[in-house]
């Protein structure tokens, strides 16, 4: 489900160069395998999600270099033996983005097709954006597969004006949690941790959600881990009910002015609730936690959706003026400079 807001920025969110460096994420292996072939936008270029013979999900660009056709379903392309085929004049590329056959000629030598290095975590798959072409920078760590313990990620996606920085500074700035949303006694938990391309961040909170007539006080006690500014995993324990969640918030830059943001999120099976959850335990096990998801993205999307109405309008400040309880907003900052490797091209140039 994509939603898109129609509000644009007042002006440029810049001062900021719209595509930071980093791992985005692309589709779930899934959706990915069930059409074979998939077109879209990022960092303001097109791309395709294919397979090829070995089932293998292959990201490329979405133009072919012969005549410079588009190689995507909604014009026709498709993939035939393993290999992407060009609807114009039905050029073969295959998974490394080389031209292996033409219907009426020997396949130019010199006809490729860029391709971008994936990774694939739990079912998601991500592809590395690197400035100038440069290999990855770093890499997204494993997450172990718990199987059946764990619910199947499940995926909500929206698109609206923005920055993928301002929208990962939400991990730090502690002060619009409670503001904005509504959360009790947000509390850091430790120093701010951050380790080349790697960030953690953690805190605890309360939060009061009525039911019908039942007042429920939820302690969640949450720990971010960031790999750069497209990738967040969050790391869930609510003490109250006694449950775990992964909550991944994973942002792509569409162009200069939009991201898409995909929030994904996986429960661990609740066997024995410390107390009710709304009729849950009346459900067997293998429901109960699948519902529980849905219950939680459907509330983490509201929280999203509270945020987009001011991202989709804020203006970067390059200074902003902090007070003491901003904390973490100036160390995070500094941290994403290295994503920026333009700015140093410039600055020594």
């Amino acid at each position: 489900m994509l939603a898109e807001t129609s509000a644009r920025p007042s002006g440029p969110i810049a001062e900021l160069p719209p595509f930071p460096e980093g791992w985005y994420f692309i589709g779930s292996c899934d959706s990915i395998r069930r059409k074979r072939l998939i077109e879209k936008t990022w960092v303001g270029e097109e791309i395709v999600v294919w397979c090829d013979e070995d089932d293998r999900i292959r990201v490329t660009d979405a133009i072919c270099p012969h005549l410079g056709s588009h190689l995507g379903p909604s014009v026709g392309g498709k993939v035939r033996d393993g290999c992407l085929v060009c609807p114009f004049h039905g050029f073969e590329f295959d998974g490394d983005g080389r031209c292996v056959a033409t219907p009426n000629a020997p396949a130019p030598r010199t006809a490729s097709l860029r391709t971008y290095e994936t990774r694939e975590i739990l079912g998601m798959v991500f592809a590395w954006w690197g400035y100038g072409g440069r290999e990855p920078q770093w890499r997204l760590p494993d997450i172990p597969d718990d199987g059946a313990e764990w619910c199947k990620v499940g995926f909500r996606t929206l698109r609206f004006p923005g920055h993928v920085q301002t929208l990962a500074e939400n991990s730090v700035d502690f002060g619009h949690l409670s503001y904005i949303h509504g959360y009790d006694n947000v509390t850091p938990v430790g120093e701010l941790e951050v380790d080349g391309a790697y960030l953690r961040s953690s805190f605890t909170f309360k939060r009061v959600r009525r039911f019908a007539s039942v007042e429920m006080v939820h302690e969640v006690a949450t720990t971010a881990h960031i790999h750069g500014l497209g990738y967040s995993f969050v790391e869930i324990h609510e003490k109250s009910i006694g449950f775990r969640a992964r909550y991944w918030v994973l942002a792509r830059p569409v162009d200069s002015e939009r991201v898409e943001l995909v929030l994904a999120n996986s429960v661990q099976e609740m066997r024995k609730p410390r107390r009710a959850i709304m009729g849950m335990r009346f459900l067997p096990v293998p429901l109960r936690h699948r519902a529980m998801n849905q219950f939680l993205l459907s509330m983490q999307k509201m929280d999203v959706q509270q945020d987009v109405v001011v991202w989709a309008r804020m203006r970067y400040r390059q200074q902003p003026r902090l007070c003491r309880s901003d904390g973490p907003i100036g160390a995070y900052r500094r941290y994403c400079r290295q994503f920026y490797p333009e700015l140093a091209v410039s600055k020594a140039s």
